[in-house]
Order: structure tokens, then sequence, then C-alpha cells
């Protein structure tokens, strides 16, 4: 009985002490009946766990860093979405400005004039950021590639206006979801999962039930605005591969810089056409600008700060298969605009798309 108590404290301190090794078994003793050939390695299984977990935990925080060719970056989720959705409302809320103001200006006159607008509040914030540094960007053939791309985009898109109903150009246009999500899978190698895909077949239902775009309206102009939508696509991948550590302010600023470009030549060449050719979204003179129209001109050079920042944030900080899912939401912030810019109530079809589309973002979170 008097060793109980000094029992006890040796068991606890065994306890208590440091954890014991895994060994090993060792196999037979050399002279034993079934000895170990001379040579041949002995299978460890405990060694394989403990040798297995780290090696997991190293791929884990590789995917987490990113990949190295698309400059090593952590992804930030919440930033991405949050951004995305923040940028879809900006620009729809632009686009029903141009369609407010679409019998006054001219779409060449919007490029040119909303861009040198923007250029000198990109100039303005790039100089405060980095004073004595304002330079070209490291990547500048992929910038200007990507910058391109969107400008074309655009221009795609607003020349098939004239040759279809809108909402057949914007279902065409709405496949760009898809596109996102095939290039991803094709160029950056990304695994799309079943939920992702679902989540990007979800949401175009939703634009469809909104839009109801009938067979009639489709036709062989129908193929620019899915142009328009691979584009879109092409520049999202470019924007997350080749120009991810690239400041968004620079890359808004030559995008802009790219659409003062692109508007000057099309008025000039619009200049050189018949008077009686010139009429029209696309070809009609310039409009004059007054106090109000400049007022105008300011929210939509907001619009499209707010739409190419964000944008370069979005794909930059998320995967584009999921990101792209919630670009659908354009089309439920295009129905509120309707409804409280041009009395436009939305029916229960229509809400029952934008529940679709709500859904399709929760689903692509999910995965």
């Amino acid at each position: 009985m008097s060793e109980l108590p000094h029992f006890r404290s040796r068991a606890a301190e065994r306890r208590s002490g440091p954890p014991r090794k895994l060994s090993c078994p060792k196999g037979p003793e050399p002279g034993s009946p079934h000895p170990r050939p001379i040579g041949e390695s002995h299978h460890c299984p405990r060694r394989d766990v403990l040798l297995k977990f780290p090696q997991r935990r190293e791929e884990t925080v590789r995917m987490a860093q990113g990949n190295p060719e698309q400059g090593g970056q952590t992804d930030n989720i919440p930033l991405a979405v949050s951004t995305i959705i923040l940028t879809v409302l900006a620009l729809s809320l632009g686009d029903a400005l141009i369609k407010m103001t679409s019998g006054n200006f001219v779409i060449w006159q919007i490029f040119v004039l909303r861009s040198l607008i923007a250029i000198p509040v990109l100039v303005a914030v790039m100089v405060a950021k980095t004073p004595g540094r304002l330079r070209l960007p490291d990547a500048m053939p992929w910038v200007a590639l990507r910058s391109l791309m969107l400008v074309g985009m655009w221009v795609c898109y607003y020349l098939s206006l004239p040759n279809l109903t809108l909402s057949a150009a914007a279902a065409a246009y709405y496949t760009l979801p898809i596109f996102i999500t095939l290039f991803s899978a094709l160029f950056m190698g990304d695994r799309i999962s079943r939920t992702a895909w679902a989540a990007v077949v979800l949401g175009f239902l939703g634009v469809l039930l909104i839009l109801r775009p009938r067979a009639g309206d489709f036709n062989a102009y129908a193929i620019l605005p899915l142009i328009s939508a691979m584009l879109y696509a092409g520049a999202m991948i470019l924007t997350r591969t080749k120009c991810r550590q690239q400041d968004p302010i620079l890359l808004s600023l030559v995008l802009n810089i790219g659409f003062v470009i692109v508007g000057g030549v099309a008025a000039a060449i619009i200049l050189l056409l018949p008077e009686t050719s010139r009429q029209g979204f696309l070809l009609a003179a310039w409009a004059g600008m007054g106090p109000a129209e400049w007022v105008s001109m300011a929210l939509l050079a907001t619009a499209i700060l707010i739409g190419s920042i964000g944008a370069a944030i979005a794909y930059q900080n998320g995967p584009p298969a999921m990101i792209g899912a919630f670009d659908f939401a354009y089309v439920g912030f295009a129905v509120i605009w309707g409804f409280i810019f041009f009395a436009e109530v939305p029916d229960v079809t229509s809400l029952l798309g934008m529940l679709l589309i709500v859904g399709a973002g929760i689903l692509s979170l999910r995965q």
C-alpha cells in the first residue's frame, strides 16, 4: 500500500510525458525460420500514413496560394463575389441610362466622352497611390489584348441590336458564363464540378425565363452577341492568368484609352459617309452637349469606372467558373431598373427567373 502513491505518480508522469514514437515492426530476427530476403525494403503502413498527410497539407497550401503561372496569389472569394455583384449592378444601371439617353447620343460618342471623363480620374488615383511611378504595365501585350477584346465585345453587341430584338441579343450574350466555365477548363486546366455546371445551366434558364426570346427573333446576326460573349469570357480568362498581378486601376485605364481610340476612329469613319446614311444609334452625328447631357455622361463614366475596375478585381480574386455564374445577376438588376425607370412591372415568370439566378449564385458558392 505504501508504494501506491508512487505508482500513481509514475503513471501520471507517463501519461503527461512526451508522446511515444510510433515504431515500425522490424520483422523476423535474423536466423528465424522466415527471414526477410536481403535487399528487400520493409513496408511500414504507419510510416506511409505519417508521410502522406504532410504531402496533402502541402498540396492544400499550394491550391490556396494559387497557380504559380497565375502569380501565386491567394483567392479571396468574399471579395470576388461582392465585387462582381457590385460590378453588374453598376453596368446594368449604366445600360439603363444609355437606354434612357439613346435618342440623344450615338454609341461612339458615349465611348469617347465617358472615357475622357474617366481617364483623368484613373490617372489621379494612380499618381496618388504611387507618386512618380506612373509607368506601363509589365505585361503590356496581354493587357492591350485584354482591352481590345473587351472593346470588341461591346462593339459586337451593339452592332447586333439594330438587327435583333433586345431579348434575343441579351439571351445570346448571356451564354457568357457557359463560355467562361468552358474556357477555364480548356485553357486553365480547372476541374469543373457538376455543381458548377448545374449553377451555369440554372442561371441561363433564369435568363431565358426573364427574356423569353422567340425562335423567330433569332437570325444570322445572333452570331454577334455570341462572339461578344466569347470575347468577354476570353478577356476574363486573361485577367485571371496573364493580368492577375496587374493593378485593376491600370487595367481600367488601358481599357478606357481603348474606348477613346475605337470611338474616335469610328466617328472619323462616320464623317466620311453620305449625309443620308448618318442616322440611328450607330451612325448618327454626335449630339450637342448641354448641362443635362454632361450629367448623364458623368453618370455613365461612373458606371464604367466601377464596372471596369470591379471586373478586374473579381476575376483576379476568384475562380472564373464561380464568378461567371454571378454575371447572370445583370439580367435580374435590369428587371429592377426597368421597374424603377420605365415602369416595366415584372410578371410571375420574370420573378421566377430572378429566383433561379439567385439560386445559381448560391449553388456556385456551395461548390
